[in-house]
């Protein structure tokens, strides 16, 4: 019996490198010229996504479900560390028709059959909220890097889509990336801890999944880094592999951003490559 090759070898003992990736970014047709763009630098923009009441009703249901009692130690309410400010809402699509509704009129399902080449299904999503005064970091790391160590996700086969509940600024925190670094992948060294997840979720720094300071500054030298603001109701929609990251917010000024991460129904999760348990289904979802 010949055993399949894991084309993405990461949480390695030695020294991590950096490898060419020998999948495609788009898995479809590059007629379009967004999706040219997307192949190209790994993310697109559209402006007014959704519009201003769908904005409205999507905080408040941040409001509503971070603060309901029933969800006080609902496990896919993530806090900021040391301090009861929600850093995160998972599951949000099925807690909130709201929210749902919000991503179906975004036009971001249809963006992603279109990048994907398939039919796709919702493997994660949240509620990224960065308070004012509050708002933690999220180190430089490649979504697909987890996803493929920690749930088993053979291919980066997936791509995101992040929707501005509030503005998003060059100083409350927003996401910045470093176009073109989806064409590679980056190993990462150690070994990855029982329920790590408990740890990652809250952590400004993490000490596993997230590539070496040498291999972040050689990236920025080739590619240099994006910062992707825009007005309430914009929408980003990006690789899985590109590698990104946002800083703390230590404004007055929020931010908040419906999180929704879609795989193709032909990239179906197998055990993770990283030997570890299953994580909880709310962070990697099977359909």
């Amino acid at each position: 019996m010949t055993l399949a090759v894991d084309e993405y070898v990461t949480r390695v003992s030695g020294a991590p490198v950096i490898v060419d990736r020998p999948d495609p970014v788009v898995w479809s047709a590059l007629d379009d010229p967004e999706i040219q763009d997307f192949a190209d630098r790994g993310y697109i923009q559209r402006e007014g996504a959704i519009d201003n009441a769908r904005i409205d009703a999507c905080l408040e249901e941040l409001q509503r479900i971070g603060h309901h009692p029933d969800m006080a130690d609902d496990p896919r309410i993530i806090r900021e560390a040391g301090s009861e400010a929600v850093r995160s809402i998972f599951d949000v699509h099925l807690l909130s028709d709201v929210v749902w509704e919000a991503v179906e009129s975004s036009g971001a399902i249809e963006l992603a059959r279109e990048i994907l080449g398939s039919d796709v299904y919702v493997h994660q999503s949240r509620l990224n909220y960065k308070p004012g005064f509050a708002g933690g970091a999220f180190y430089w790391h490649s979504d697909f890097e987890t996803w493929h160590a920690e749930d088993g996700m053979p291919r980066p086969r997936a791509c995101s889509a992040s929707i501005a509940l509030t503005p998003n600024r060059t100083y409350n925190g927003p996401l910045m990336i470093m176009p073109g670094t989806q064409k590679y992948f980056v190993q990462c060294a150690g070994e990855t801890p029982e329920d790590y997840f408990k740890e990652s979720l809250v952590s400004t720094a993490p000490k596993v999944g997230v590539p070496s300071e040498e291999h972040i500054s050689e990236l920025y030298r080739r590619h240099g880094l994006d910062v992707l603001t825009g007005d309430a109701g914009a929408m980003t929609v990006f690789d899985c592999n590109a590698l990104h990251a946002s800083g703390g917010n230590i404004t007055p000024m929020p931010r908040a951003n419906v999180f929704i991460v879609f795989n193709s129904v032909d990239n179906a999760l197998v055990e993770p490559y990283a030997g570890t348990p299953r994580r909880p289904e709310f962070l990697a979802r099977r359909p």
